[in-house]
């Protein structure tokens, strides 16, 4: 990997790079930033956690004017959590040098933004629909924009916001620099490359594989109905650190969170229907870790930025493949291990070969975990917790009460006891969460042939009340296939 100082920055933004504690280039920057700088376009197939916010914003701040009060850089993201952390990245950018960022998105007050405005940002970060809204009240003018960055741009496409983003770069100066990044490159999103960008130099970090390669991935064939009392298993199996459960509708969201929390397990709820500032304590929380599980939907975790999840469960399999890369690209971020784990009943067993397929990568299958290996765990945790009190030496004020009660009572009886209180039982409290009905892939007339010949296919289908709106029903956004 490369040193930033091997680029040819100047002082102000090497020492804001050094302020930040940025050592080494991430595969990202090193191949994206010498691009920016040389002004030509790009096209970056890169997640969420690679490192690709600096990969554009240091040739932005670099480049940009600080005597130029005028906005010079626009970077349009798909939700407003994304353009708060973009802005938040690109002003401790250009911190030394003097660039102001200023994120603009749908919840807050317009009259708040219109003010900030006046300050005279340099780079605007913004989604599709606030930023339309400005430019139609004349309150940003990108006459002046030089380079254009879309973030997310496969995102931007599942929310509908392609149109928009057209709308936005005929406004724009033809002559600029426009940078594209994506997890994934429907073809929608060429389309798009193809009208709007100037010969663009493509680059893509993670070869033909283009799931996450830190990540464990695993799916559990499961019936709907044991989903729950099989995913509690494999909490107290896992004890994960910090977790993003996902489910396919807002109902099932609340359905979880409700459910996880009778058993005692720590949560919180994430989805569209939830206030801005619910959202925000709801995140507070979960960064802060004084919840250690996010349930959510895709639609609201989309441009979360949180580091540290250790686990990924989707408790639904996802509507599509690049809806799965996205949920797993939570996880195993810069440089550190994760799990994904994916539930899937008998009749999605199909829908998850053509996630694999997309993917090209391989899902491995595991057994569901049993009761007594939850326990067996549960006790194990126990013995650890006993062991680290002794290692550390946090015993010394309960010596004598110890040495009282083993007067009274053997040492294995006691020992047995501290180690029953310090497990975890198995909550056994009755849940009932609604029934999702199972995706089913469309396939041509010779698959589903075969399949009913197998016995695969008995009826049933798409999901409804997805959260963006049902589910998907005739042609996917996401070029031929369907799903």
């Amino acid at each position: 990997m490369s040193s930033f100082n091997e680029f040819g920055l100047t002082g102000p933004v090497i020492q804001s790079i050094n302020n930040m504690g940025f050592e080494e280039a991430t595969p990202i920057q090193e191949k994206a930033i010498p691009i920016g700088l040389s002004g030509k376009d790009l096209i970056g197939q890169a997640h969420t956690g690679t490192g690709k916010t600096a990969a554009f914003g240091i040739p932005m701040v670099e480049f940009f004017d600080v005597e130029r009060e005028q906005i010079q850089g626009v970077v349009i993201t798909p939700t407003r959590e994304l353009a708060i952390q973009v802005a938040e990245e690109l002003n401790k950018i250009g911190q030394v040098k003097g660039i102001r960022t200023l994120p603009i998105y749908g919840g807050q007050d317009i009259t708040r933004q219109i003010k900030a405005l006046r300050n005279r940002p340099h780079i605007i970060v913004g989604t599709p629909g606030r930023l339309m809204d400005h430019m139609r009240r004349k309150t940003v003018r990108l006459n002046q924009v030089r380079m254009v960055v879309l973030d997310e741009a496969d995102e931007m496409l599942n929310m509908g916001f392609i149109e928009d983003i057209e709308t936005i770069l005929t406004e724009v100066p033809e002559e600029r620099q426009t940078l594209l990044f994506s997890a994934t490159m429907p073809g929608p999103i060429q389309t798009l490359a193809r009208r709007f960008m100037r010969s663009p130099e493509v680059i893509r970090i993670e070869g033909r594989q283009v799931t996450v390669p830190n990540t464990e991935q695993s799916y559990i064939e499961v019936e709907e109905k044991q989903k729950f009392d099989v995913f509690c298993r494999l909490l107290d199996i896992q004890s994960p650190d910090r977790s993003i459960v996902f489910g396919r509708t807002k109902r099932r969201v609340d359905e979880l969170f409700e459910a996880l929390n009778k058993r005692g397990y720590s949560a919180e709820a994430l989805h569209g229907d939830l206030t801005q500032s619910k959202r925000d304590f709801v995140m507070r929380r979960f960064r802060e870790g004084t919840v250690d599980i996010l349930v959510a939907t895709d639609v609201a975790a989309r441009g979360l930025d949180i580091s540290d999840v250790t686990h990924i469960y989707n408790f639904d399999i996802p509507q599509d493949p690049e809806g799965y890369v996205h949920r797993i690209g939570r996880t195993g971020r810069a440089g550190k291990a994760g799990k994904a784990i994916t539930f899937v009943t008998p009749r999605e067993i199909h829908h998850l070969k053509v996630i694999e397929n997309m993917t090209r990568g391989k899902i491995a299958r595991k057994p569901i975990p049993t009761i007594k290996e939850a326990i067996e765990w549960q006790q194990r945790l126990a013995v650890d917790k006993l062991l680290l009190a002794v290692e550390n030496g946090d015993t010394g004020n309960y010596k004598g009460l110890a040495e009282g009660l083993l007067e009274e009572i053997d040492a294995v009886t006691l020992l047995a006891a501290a180690l029953k209180v310090l497990t975890k039982e198995s909550d056994r409290t009755p849940v009932i969460l609604t029934e999702e009905r199972p995706l089913r892939a469309r396939q041509n007339k010779n698959e589903i042939a075969g399949q009913k010949e197998r016995g695969y296919i008995r009826g049933g289908s798409g999901n409804k009340g997805a959260e963006r709106g049902g589910g998907y029903k005739g042609k996917s956004r996401f070029g031929n296939r369907t799903f």
